[in-house]
């Protein structure tokens, strides 16, 4: 063919996604899949929405809300935060499309971990940008490494915290003397979409220094806690001269009205999220402590999922028993994989299905 993409789009590969549900029934001949691939929340979203989408379905002739205020107003009465620090987005992915499409110029870089969210890299390609990807310590960002590797050519560094795929956190006072010695005209990315399901005292929780430090800009997500996966709503919050730049080079209408209402049902709720989060944390410590007893480890995780990594063939097995989970790679960890934390009763499954598999090799 004649017709030439852009230079940039060498080498980039689309979004790697897994097998469908009914590709595995097929495959596997079996009729019930649990999916812990996408790191979903299996508890669902709260009863509000389904009525507030209702609702909001009446209008679907007319646009959405260009500036989507019902959602920043919630979000600013929700966190004591003025409202314009608030950008309401399709996915939080958008935002990091949208300061990638603002900041990044030909041959600036970026300096990310080299395993963490793949769509930070992917952005920063497709601007002409060069990635700087800088190696994990047992799974968590080298943040001195990436404190290193920042020069004159830095635009912004992205902090995954917790991190996906691996789960963890960086301590408190490492990321708070990271953050001070970051230059002030690099931009700060802190992807925070597991925020709401971190419990430890060494989370920093860093809407408080908004205020001093202007060059940080914090992603979240109603798709993980808030169970609105399938709707796209995310949002950053940022200096409100950042916002400005980013509202120049968002697409018109980005968040559809049935989304709308319902991330601003799913934020009323916070009693759900509270259910949730207890939940998971519960079902974080079963699971992990039942794999480490098969002689399977895990990252500690501060999320809704697990990185796994054994030396026996865990993987297809649960593929087969209708347990979708997701293959990863990680330099120096063998059949690795990433599952979302289920229910007790899936948690029991897996460990029966595993512990078999085990039994059986052992014989």
């Amino acid at each position: 063919m004649n017709i030439k993409a852009r230079a940039e789009l060498e080498g980039i590969t689309p979004y790697a996604l897994g097998q469908t549900i009914e590709e595995i029934k097929k495959q596997y001949g079996i009729t019930t899949v649990r999916k812990l691939s996408d790191n979903e929340n299996v508890y669902g979203t709260s009863p509000n929405v389904k009525e507030a989408i209702m609702q909001a379905s009446a209008n679907l002739a007319f646009y959405p809300d260009g500036m989507t205020s019902g959602i920043a107003e919630k979000l600013s009465a929700h966190y004591q935060l003025d409202q314009k620090h608030f950008l309401v987005s399709n996915g939080s992915e958008e935002i990091i499309r949208l300061l990638t499409r603002a900041y990044i110029d030909k041959n600036d870089e970026a300096v990310m971990a080299e395993v963490t969210f793949p769509r930070y890299k992917t952005n920063v390609l497709i601007e002409g940008g060069r990635a700087v990807s800088i190696p994990m310590i047992e799974g968590r960002h080298d943040l001195k490494k990436m404190q290193e590797a920042i020069n004159e050519k830095t635009k912004m560094v992205f902090v995954c915290n917790p991190n996906n795929p691996t789960g963890t956190i960086v301590g408190k006072q490492e990321l708070l003397s990271f953050i001070d010695n970051v230059p002030s005209n690099v931009l700060i990315i802190m992807d925070e979409a597991y925020f709401e399901y971190a419990d430890s005292d060494e989370y920093l929780d860093t809407m408080p220094l908004l205020d001093q430090y202007q060059n940080i800009v914090i992603l979240r997500t109603f798709s993980k806690i808030y169970g609105l996966a399938s709707l796209r709503v995310g949002y950053g919050i940022m200096h409100e001269e950042i916002a400005k730049e980013l509202h120049k080079v968002r697409d018109v209408f980005n968040v559809n009205q049935l989304a709308q209402a319902a991330a601003v049902a799913a934020l009323e709720d916070q009693a759900f999220v509270r259910d949730c989060s207890a939940k998971n944390n519960a079902e974080r410590d079963f699971l992990s402590a039942k794999f480490k007893e098969l002689e399977i480890e895990s990252f500690p995780s501060q999320s809704n999922f697990l990185f796994a990594f054994t030396n026996r063939p865990v993987i297809q097995t649960l593929t087969k028993n209708g347990v979708l989970v997701r293959e990863m790679q990680l330099s120096g960890y063998k059949e690795a994989f990433r599952i979302t934390l289920g229910t007790r009763e899936d948690h029991e499954f897996i460990v029966q299905i595993v512990s078999q598999l085990f039994h059986e090799r052992a014989v």
